[in-house]
């Protein structure tokens, strides 16, 4: 009976270690299919904001020639010239077709703030400002343009290559989800 005993014995320990085995072989297999699901996701994640059909980009126009019209103010894709400008935000508009500059960041995977203080009264189009300032920093101005635009219905503006999200008043979280679902989500993500 002592042997009955002990067989009964290491037959339960087996089947013990069977089970933990394939406890431990089933988490880990949930968890890598945690991990591909989340990088498929990543990939394919729908971009936030209006989406825009994305217009005849090429060949690059001539400098400071007129771009033509576009299918969405501030344009979101289109013809544009061979430079492009430095991130960062801009007081003033000194171009005669800023667009044409313009448009080549987007097609880069650059995200702009593109706003109107004709608008708003000196207050608010200062906090409108720091606001946009303030976001850009805690975005690590990573691919970030702020540009004054003066033909919005709405303060703020913000595309990407194919996108638009508009504000009525600033709204730093909503900004902070469109830069990260649309930075880079364009023909030429690996341009500076």
């Amino acid at each position: 009976m002592s042997t009955k005993t002990t067989r009964q014995q290491m037959r339960e320990r087996n089947r013990k270690q069977k089970t933990t085995a394939n406890l431990i072989w089933g988490g880990i297999g949930v968890a890598v299919i945690a991990i591909i699901g989340f990088i498929i996701w990543q990939g394919v994640r729908p971009a936030a904001g209006e989406s825009f059909p994305v217009m005849v980009s090429s060949p690059h126009i001539p400098l400071e020639t007129d771009p033509g019209l576009y299918n969405s103010d501030p344009p979101t894709s289109g013809l544009h010239y061979a430079s492009e400008l430095d991130a960062g935000f801009y007081d003033t508009n000194s171009y005669k077709y800023p667009a044409g500059y313009l448009v080549h960041n987007l097609e880069h995977g650059y995200v702009i703030f593109w706003y109107n203080c004709g608008l708003l009264d000196e207050t608010g189009c200062a906090a409108l400002k720091g606001q946009i300032k303030n976001t850009m920093d805690d975005l690590g101005g990573t691919k970030l343009i702020a540009y004054p635009w003066p033909s919005l219905n709405v303060p703020l503006v913000i595309t990407s290559w194919g996108q638009l999200e508009k504000f009525e008043s600033f709204d730093a979280d909503k900004a902070r989800a469109f830069y990260r679902a649309n930075l880079n989500k364009a023909p030429e993500p690996d341009a500076p």
